[in-house]
């Protein structure tokens, strides 16, 4: 057999840029949301003007809620915002000041992943030339995504859970986020005091590609979608009393209805547990703060990881007997 070269989707190189590129501010989270909603036409110009209208509601609406925004002690640009906030600042001046300051780095940064830019741009800067940005065929092929409707959630879903461990201030390795069954939603704990933070399904979809951990079916995150993805615990809840965390977020996957209905509770097979670990492992590759956490839950190397899936899956095993796989129904992409 012959290797072959693959290349990512569309939608793969737009989740690289949201889900895996550092953070020093969330003005990319508020730039890709102010994207997303843009009325667009093919290779569109979009003035800075234009885009700073969206950027900043998206900016101030979180600032309400999340103070820092940035790791730096200071920026004019957020200043601004929150003055706006304060009824300190009208409109016109805060639009004046984003154009002005707003977009110095956020531009130059949006594609940067890993070290390089991204080759799939979804917009061209042209700032020097008219003061804008051009939006180019991979942004309109984006836009046509099934997924689409999903980019929101799990940008928005992001951005939270970067600014939660900002605001948090404590050292990295003491950053916990928890998982609640009931309301499926992620959380932390701060001086005895629950702060929830997003969805659970908007926070792990980017990371699966919108698709069926088990069969690779489409899934989607969106409320009333007849796909809805399920959150599904990889060692079944029924093993709840022997299995380590089991509501930690290395136990926790998307599934669709018809995976998470005939799995029930029996056990995944070898190659699953494979898969969830390749799965912790790119969360792990994000940053702030499922990292974190992962580590925290299951160990600090790749060897004490896998140690930690495989005494978990031995002890369900032991119980459950009884050994589950799904048939493959899409392509299998991670």
């Amino acid at each position: 057999m012959e290797f072959y070269q693959t290349e990512p989707s569309n939608e793969s190189y737009w989740r690289a840029v949201i889900l895996f590129g550092k953070n020093v501010a969330s003005y990319k989270f508020a730039l890709a949301k102010a994207l997303l909603e843009q009325d667009t036409h093919t290779h569109e110009l979009i003035t800075l003007e234009q885009l700073a209208i969206p950027y900043t509601k998206h900016l101030c609406e979180h600032l309400k809620h999340a103070p820092k925004q940035i790791t730096s002690p200071t920026s004019k640009f957020i200043n601004a915002c929150t003055a706006y906030n304060q009824k300190q600042l009208d409109e016109d001046t805060l639009i004046t000041t984003t154009i002005k300051l707003g977009f110095n780095n956020v531009i130059d940064a949006f594609h940067h992943v890993n070290g390089a830019d991204i080759s799939n741009l979804f917009f061209i800067d042209e700032r020097k030339k008219n003061n804008a940005i051009r939006l180019t065929d991979n942004f309109y092929r984006l836009i046509q995504s099934k997924q689409f409707n999903d980019f929101q959630l799990e940008t928005e879903a992001r951005w939270r859970l970067v600014e939660e461990g900002w605001k948090m201030g404590v050292a990295k390795s003491l950053i916990k986020v928890e998982y609640d069954k009931d309301l499926e939603r992620f959380f932390t704990t701060q001086r005895d005091k629950r702060i929830d933070i997003t969805s659970s399904r908007a926070s792990l979809n980017g990371y699966q590609k919108g698709l069926c951990f088990y069969c690779y079916t489409h899934i989607s995150i969106e409320k009333n979608a007849n796909n809805l993805a399920h959150v599904d615990h990889f060692i079944p809840w029924v093993s709840r009393q022997s299995t380590h965390n089991i509501n930690g977020i290395w136990n926790l996957v998307l599934a669709c209805q018809h995976c998470n209905s005939s799995k029930s509770a029996k056990i995944p097979n070898i190659d699953l547990l494979q898969r969830l670990h390749t799965r912790n492992e790119y969360l792990i590759s994000s940053h702030l703060p499922l990292k974190e956490t992962l580590i925290m839950q299951t160990g600090a190397c790749v060897f004490e990881r896998k140690n930690f899936l495989q005494f978990q899956y031995n002890i369900a095993k032991e119980q459950l007997i009884h050994e589950w796989q799904s048939p493959k129904r899409g392509l299998i992409t991670f």
